[in-house]
This record gives structure tokens, sequence and C-alpha cells, in this order.
């Protein structure tokens, strides 16, 4: 029974299992799921936040489980970590935007982030790389997502300063 629960939590209810690009679609289910929560149920970002330093604790241990009698070190079911890589430019971006945006601004922002952070999740340039290649655990599964969600702020970030 645990080991179903694990599946369940490192594949997002079977999101990991979907065929052909299920890193993709965990990352739009992502930014779906954190639109309702912050835009429709209040939630507030810093205790997403604490929440979500909860899931990559869990991660760290529920991914090696799942992969533990695997050869291959980094399913593509698993994905959680885009969850988290996916999770962290959004929750910054409404912790830096804690006023009401308009829809329309939110959405776009949203948007972007979830372009850049694919597009740092699957070319994987360094420092993503290096975790990818080099730590064959639940560790290298899932920091390399958290770089790719940090170069998506580093992105935002550069593009407040330079629009402001």
């Amino acid at each position: 029974m645990f080991k179903g629960i694990n599946s369940l939590f490192v594949t997002m209810f079977g999101i990991g299992k979907l065929p052909r690009i299920p890193g993709s679609y965990a990352s739009l289910a992502t930014v779906i799921l954190l639109y309702l929560l912050f835009h429709f149920f209040h939630v507030s970002a810093d205790l997403f936040l604490f929440f979500l330093v909860v899931i990559f604790l869990i991660s760290l241990f529920a991914i090696n489980l799942f992969i533990k009698d695997l050869t291959n070190k980094d399913p593509k079911e698993v994905v959680i970590d885009e969850f988290i890589g996916q999770s962290i430019p959004i929750c910054l971006y409404e912790i830096a935007h804690s006023e009401r945006a308009d829809t329309e601004n939110v959405l776009t922002f949203y948007f972007i982030m979830f372009i850049l952070f694919r597009i740092f999740d699957i070319t994987k340039p360094y420092p993503i790389s290096y975790y990818d290649k080099n730590f064959k655990n639940s560790f290298g599964v899932i920091m390399d997502d958290v770089c790719a969600g940090l170069y998506v702020v580093a992105i935002l970030v550069f593009y407040m300063i330079i629009t402001s």
C-alpha cells in the first residue's frame, strides 16, 4: 500500500504516466493548480512556500524509494520534481506581487514562466546539466528542476530591473 501511495506522489497522481511529454504535462498542471490556489482560493504564497519546502524534503525520500530497484535513476514518470521546479518561480512571483494584479498580466507571466521553465528543463544549461549527470539519486532528479526554476527567477528579476 505504501509503495502505491508513494507512486501516486512521485507521479503526481499518474500525470507522470501520460505518454510522450509527462514533464510538460506536470508543469502545466502545476501552473493551473497554482493559479487556482493563489487567485481563486487566495492561499498565501508564504504558506505555500513552506508547503513547497516540505514537499521537497518528502520528495528526497520518496524518489529514492521509487527508483531504488530501477536501472534508470531519472525515469520520466517521476514528475514531482517538475512540480517543485515549476512552483519556485510562480511562488516567488506571487510573493513579490502580493497586491492583486490584473488577470491578463498574471496569466502572461505564468505562461512565460511555464515556457522558460520547460526550455531550461529540456536544454539543461550548466549547472542543471551538472546535477542531471553527476547525481543519480533523488537529489539529482530534484536539483536539476530546482536550478531550472531558479534560472526562470533570474530571468524575471533581470526583466523587472530593466523595465523599472
